[in-house]
């Protein structure tokens, strides 16, 4: 994305931006990542990396990039270099930070030189905002030159500030408008003094666990939905929510974040009709199969063979 000319004269030097990335086992991708983050335009940022436990390299190459850069890279580790899941690690880095800004960028993801920059202004431009979300590139190329990456858009109509509930409604998993990337929000710090990544995601659930923090904030907060896009959210099959996906355990994971979201509004008193109704039908698939297959599903696999006997029938007819 270009960046508008005299933008940084603008800024707020003041404004620090809290860089958090957590990393497990990610010794192939976490340079890339890093530096990244060192070719920002906008300098006044903090990394922190927090190590949850890694087996491999990446622990020596986050060591060496915060002692290269003294005060400005910092690396984190769990006691006992302990490994303790992504929400866990992104509490531990959250509540280590000192910026007036958070933003979170995934051990194997990018973000182009602009991305700071860019959202500061937008926050500057929407004081009432606390929250901003971007589209994402779906990076294939990094690994087959010949394959076209994708922009996503996020699923509602972009520039403008929503309230809550506002994008629950409109937005994945209730809804089917594409939901945000973690490597392409930005917060204000505040929003942390009350809203923390849910810990109970771990192993396979941890699929949710970005979806678990982005509807607490739909509840919460103005969100700023921006059509930019500066952030590479790298497509590769080792990834978890491909397995998850691949083994057949994606419809558990699901379950398990709905079932969630429902102790959520129980536990903080939130009713709301359209919510409800919504997270019933989320639900119907796991709680009554078979109504779910009669009057949604089987409907539609009848009208599609009712399509193809016409079809027949009109290619028969002299």
């Amino acid at each position: 994305m270009a960046t508008q000319p005299g933008i940084a004269m603008t800024m707020d030097k003041d404004a620090m931006v809290s860089v958090i990335t957590c990393f497990y086992t990610e010794e192939a991708f976490l340079e890339e990542t890093i530096q990244s983050v060192l070719q920002q335009t906008y300098t006044h940022w903090e990394m922190i990396l927090v190590d949850d436990g890694s087996t491999d390299t990446s622990t020596e190459i986050a060591q060496r990039y915060a002692h290269a850069y003294p005060g400005k890279i910092i690396y984190l580790q769990h006691e006992g270099h302990a490994n303790k899941g992504v929400c866990k690690s992104r509490n531990f880095g959250i509540a280590n930070a000192r910026g007036t800004y958070i933003a979170y960028l995934d051990a194997d993801d990018v973000w182009l030189p602009d991305k700071l920059l860019n959202q500061i202004r937008i926050f500057e431009e929407n004081p009432q905002a606390t929250v901003l979300l971007e589209a994402s590139e779906y990076w294939y190329s990094w690994q087959d030159t010949a394959r076209k990456n994708i922009v996503i858009d996020i699923g509602t109509s972009p520039g403008k500030v929503y309230t809550p509930p506002e994008l629950l409604m409109q937005l994945y998993p209730l809804a089917k408008g594409a939901a945000p990337c973690p490597s392409g929000m930005m917060v204000k710090r505040s929003v942390h003094d009350h809203i923390h990544f849910a810990e109970e995601f771990t192993g396979d659930n941890a699929v949710y666990e970005d979806q678990a923090f982005l509807a607490q904030l739909y509840l919460t907060q103005k969100i700023f939905v921006s059509s930019q896009w500066n952030n590479r959210y790298r497509q590769r099959q080792a990834s978890q929510v491909y397995n998850v996906h691949q083994q057949g355990r994606y419809h558990r994971v699901r379950q398990y974040y709905l079932e969630w979201f429902r102790r959520y509004l129980n536990d903080h008193a939130i009713h709301d009709a359209d919510i409800e109704s919504l997270l019933r039908k989320a639900l119907l698939p796991y709680h009554y199969p078979l109504y779910y297959s009669i009057f949604y599903t089987l409907p539609a696999k009848v009208r599609s063979k009712a399509k193809r006997v016409v079809r027949k029938l009109l290619n028969r007819m002299p």
